[in-house]
């Protein structure tokens, strides 16, 4: 296991513990992973978007600080806020990553996760970029409008 995925780990066990919300110090966390406080900033900036629910906020100061919070939405809201923050276009791994969150969530099935994947994704849309991702953003909005 790559110590990426420990520290997402062990944020995600502690937030579990605390209602999803957690206040760390950075350089604290990495002398306890016994890595560089940058390895802190990859895991938090690449695991812990918003894409993924989370809110993110940096304190400078007293010794700094980062509070992570999971943001807890309806699932019409969720897909709502979505539909707002896709913007003209989308590129396949984002709308992954959405979908599987929306998977993860019980907002939507098995099935609906699948057949979105397999419409949204690149092989599906043989048209040329930027087309592609304005396509796909038409697209993935007009699903999520049906399912919110």
């Amino acid at each position: 296991m790559k110590i990426s995925d420990i520290i997402e780990q062990f944020l995600l066990d502690m937030m579990q513990d605390s209602e999803g919300e957690v206040e760390i110090k950075r350089n604290e966390l990495a002398g306890h992973f016994n890595c560089v406080p940058s390895q802190i900033n990859y895991v938090i900036s690449t695991r812990f978007t918003a894409e993924n629910g989370y809110i993110v906020e940096s304190r400078r100061g007293g010794g700094g600080s980062i509070k992570i919070r999971r943001v807890a939405m309806t699932p019409g809201n969720y897909m709502m806020h979505v539909i707002n923050s896709v913007g003209s276009h989308i590129n396949q791994l984002s709308v992954q990553v959405f979908i599987k969150n929306f998977f993860e969530s019980g907002y939507i099935t098995l099935r609906e996760a699948e057949l979105m994947l397999a419409a949204l994704s690149d092989n599906s849309l043989p048209i040329p970029q930027p087309q592609k991702d304005q396509v796909r953003a038409i697209i993935f909005k007009n699903m999520l409008t049906k399912l919110s």
